[in-house]
C-alpha cells in the first residue's frame, strides 16, 4: 500500500523564530499513524528544522538542489550538503522554478540524479499551464516532462515521488475538480508504467498540489490516485496544515 504524504513547501516565507513555532506545533500534534508529515523550510531554516525534528516521524525537504557536485556555482546547494544536514527529500521541478528560473525538463533530470546519487527522495513536480489546459494539452505536457524529467532514471534507487501541480491552480484559490485531479493522477501512473513496469508505478506516490486546503482536502484525496497533497499557503499555519493531514481519516 502507498504511503499516504502531506508535505508542506513553505515556500519563502517564516523567519527564524516564526518557523520554531511551526515546527514545534506540527511535531507535537497528533498525527495520522499511517501518513507521511513532510516539511520544505527554505535554505536557512533547514538546520532548524532538521535539528527540532530529529527522532519525530516528520520528514525534511529542501526546496531545490543543484544539478552540480559542487564547484563555481555561487547560491547553489549541493545533494551532498542537503544529505549531511539531514534533509531526506527535496523539491525538483516546481512550477516556480520552472517559471522564474528557467528550469527546463533537461536541467532537472539532472537535478534528479544528483539528488538520488546522495540518497535524497525527491518530489519531482509537474502541470500545465492554463493556457495548455485549455488547448486540451494537458496530458500530453506532463507525459513529456515525465519522459524527459526520468530519462534514465529507474524506480531501482531511492523512492520517487510525484506531484502534479496544475500551474493554473497554485496560490489562485483554483483547485481542480477532484475528477481533473484523478485523470491528471491516474495518467501519470499509466505513464510511469510504461517507463518503468506496473508494479513501480503502482508504488510511486503521486501528489496533488494547487490551492488544497482543509475544505477540499479530503474529497481530493478520497482519489484512487491522489496519494496526498504538496501544500503551499496552507502549510505556513499550523492549524490549516493539521487539518489537511487529519482529512486522511475522514
Amino acid at each position: 500500500m502507498r504511503r499516504q504524504i502531506v508535505a508542506g513547501n513553505w515556500k519563502m516565507n517564516l523567519t527564524l523564530d516564526e518557523a520554531t513555532h511551526l515546527i514545534d506545533a506540527i511535531a507535537s500534534a497528533s498525527l495520522p499513524p499511517d501518513s507521511k508529515i513532510m516539511v520544505i523550510p527554505p535554505f536557512t531554516h533547514l538546520a532548524l528544522a532538521t535539528h527540532r525534528l530529529a527522532g519525530t516521524a516528520i520528514s525534511v525537504g529542501a526546496q531545490t538542489v543543484s544539478p552540480h557536485d559542487n564547484g563555481a556555482y555561487t547560491g547553489d546547494i549541493s545533494a551532498a550538503m542537503l544529505a549531511e544536514i539531514g534533509c531526506q527529500h527535496v523539491l525538483v521541478g516546481h512550477s516556480e522554478r520552472r517559471q522564474y528560473h528557467h528550469e527546463d525538463n533537461d536541467l532537472l533530470n539532472r537535478q534528479l540524479k544528483q539528488a538520488l546519487s546522495h540518497g535524497l527522495s525527491p518530489i519531482y513536480c509537474i502541470g500545465e499551464t492554463v493556457a495548455q489546459r485549455e488547448a486540451n494539452e494537458t496530458l500530453s505536457i506532463i507525459s513529456t516532462q515525465l519522459i524527459q524529467g526520468l530519462a534514465d532514471i529507474t524506480s531501482d534507487g531511492p523512492p520517487l515521488i510525484i506531484a502534479y501541480e496544475p500551474v493554473w491552480a497554485i496560490g489562485t484559490g483554483k483547485v481542480a475538480t477532484p475528477e481533473q485531479a484523478e485523470e491528471a493522477h491516474a495518467h501519470i501512473r499509466q505513464q510511469l508504467s510504461t517507463l518503468w513496469d506496473a508494479d513501480a508505478a503502482n508504488q510511486c506516490p503521486i501528489l496533488y498540489g494547487g490551492s488544497v486546503n482543509a475544505d477540499n482536502s479530503a474529497a481530493i484525496f478520497a482519489q484512487a490516485n491522489i496519494d496526498g497533497g504538496l501544500i503551499g499557503g496552507a502549510s505556513l499555519k499550523s492549524d490549516a496544515f493539521l487539518s489537511i493531514a487529519q482529512s486522511f481519516e475522514e
